[in-house]
């Protein structure tokens, strides 16, 4: 239990010092190895889904992909579409985290099993502040608003779509660098 409240408080600290330097225009950026970067997310997340009964499938990352960003920001919006991904997914079911590059595009994708969003919703409503579309009224509704700022900040988008019947995929679209084995062999 211990274990379990560091992490989440080491998550509420990171997200916290993320927002702080968005909100003031602090900005360090640096190459990212962007699977390291979704093993220090994860790590911090599969506590919490075994926690709440919840498969947390990461599939494998290419260890040259390579992103140039604020490593706080973007671990902390990652973590925050992982965690918003566990509020509403239907207990014992998946949430799948995958990423999926081309030349110039890295995609991270968080995707759930909520049941997909309502007709009426339409996706790009969720990322608006303060904005909830379901009967889960926790939290400020900032979280997703949070992301997008986060991302863009970092020269990328944020998007979601639904799948209906089955979940929402949220993607995460930021500029590729060169990989680290080009870097070596330059």
């Amino acid at each position: 239990m211990l274990h379990r409240s560091l992490l989440g408080l080491r998550g509420l600290i990171g997200q916290s010092l993320a927002e702080v330097r968005l909100t003031h225009g602090l900005d360090h950026r640096e190459p990212i190895q962007v699977s390291k970067l979704i093993d220090e997310v994860v790590d911090a997340a599969a506590l919490h889904a075994d926690t709440i009964g919840i498969q947390l499938t990461v599939l494998p990352v290419d260890p040259d992909l390579v992103i140039d960003g604020d490593r706080q920001v973007l671990a902390a919006v990652i973590g925050n579409l992982v965690q918003n991904a566990f509020k509403f997914t239907q207990p014992h079911t998946a949430v799948i985290v995958r990423v999926c590059a081309t030349a110039e595009r890295l995609l991270v994708e968080i995707e759930d099993e909520c049941g997909g969003l309502l007709p009426d919703v339409n996706p790009e409503d969720l990322f608006h502040p303060f904005e909830r579309h379901s009967p889960d009224r926790s939290g400020l509704g900032l979280g997703l608003a949070f992301s997008r700022w986060g991302t863009e900040s970092n020269g990328g988008r944020l998007y979601a779509r639904s799948v209906p019947g089955r979940g929402c995929v949220f993607t995460v679209d930021l500029p590729r660098v060169i990989a680290l084995s080009d870097v070596a062999t330059a």
